[in-house]
């Protein structure tokens, strides 16, 4: 009798144990689950967005812009033409373009039929157009045919807006800018680092949060992420690295095997835009895109 009491004891102190245990293991493998988001100070938001931008540092160190160019000039009109449409298309269309016309002198001398024929698979190519002769007149005539390094030169010109300046002024220039794209908006808001809609108001409230010498990196980052991964219909939650940080968790597939098959570009072992990336990207398992009409990962 004494011992079958002994054994029972025994048997109801390692309960506790056994359920603690079990608890540990099921903490540790399920996956985030969606919080209810409380309001945070702005040195929290501080932090968690710092902390964001580490951590797609480490998922995309090879983060950098994708459009192809060799200089200033093409940079400026290949930003110009990517309005309303892919970096990968403008990569496919603006080797014919700058074969033709490699200088501001070529472009601005022109025939618009015929830059118009070579930039229809941008859409709005009439328009795209007017802006990339006209940016090109006002560089000969105004700059005498080099790209201006500062913003309030850039902005004067036909087509560009702060967004491209900032893309020029960061990757051809060096010099640090916030370009915010459509998935810069979409994410910082799904993000709440900012509540603003308006684009110059959603660079200063996001400039803000980080020193100036970070603006670039963070832009390709955030950029990288909302078209690989945190897409704008449907993300996939279930494989983002920054989903313990992000208010938004849940919008999206979190089943990690069915968020996989969301993902889109490299991620997804799919080529990036470029058709010549740099070689970081390649050594990191990145594939360059198809020329226009060619074959994927030819």
């Amino acid at each position: 009798m004494k011992k079958a009491a002994a054994e029972k004891t025994a048997v109801k102190r390692a309960a506790p144990a056994k359920s603690a245990a079990k608890k540990a293991v099921a903490k540790k493998t399920a996956p985030v689950k969606k919080a209810v988001w409380k309001p945070e100070s702005q040195t929290a938001l501080v932090r968690r967005a710092r902390r964001i931008d580490r951590e797609l540092g480490e998922v995309y160190p090879y983060a950098h812009p994708e459009l192809d160019f060799e200089n200033s000039f093409q940079l400026l009109v290949a930003t110009v033409l990517s309005a309303q449409t892919t970096d990968l298309r403008v990569n496919q269309t603006t080797p014919t373009l700058f074969a033709k016309y490699p200088t501001p002198e070529d472009l601005s001398a022109a025939n618009p039929e015929e830059v118009e024929e070579i930039l229809r698979p941008c859409g709005f190519f009439r328009a795209k157009t007017k802006s990339v002769i006209g940016l090109s007149k006002g560089l000969v005539e105004q700059f005498g045919g080099e790209v201006p390094g500062r913003l309030e030169d850039l902005v004067k010109l036909p087509g560009v807006g702060r967004k491209t300046a900032f893309v020029v002024l960061g990757n051809a220039f060096g010099r640090p800018g916030i370009t915010v794209d459509t998935h810069f908006q979409r994410l910082v808001r799904r993000w709440r680092w900012t509540e603003e809609t308006d684009p110059d108001k959603i660079e200063a409230a996001v400039g803000a949060l980080f020193p100036k010498s970070d603006w670039t990196d963070l832009s390709h980052h955030v950029i990288w992420h909302g078209r690989r991964m945190c897409h704008a219909r449907k993300p996939a939650c279930g494989v983002c690295p920054i989903a313990p940080l992000c208010p938004a968790y849940g919008e999206g597939e979190t089943d990690p095997e069915k968020a996989r098959k969301l993902l889109k570009y490299e991620k997804g072992g799919f080529p990036g835009q470029r058709l010549k990336p740099p070689q970081a990207y390649l050594d990191a398992g990145g594939r360059p895109a198809p020329p226009l009409g060619g074959v994927p990962g030819k």
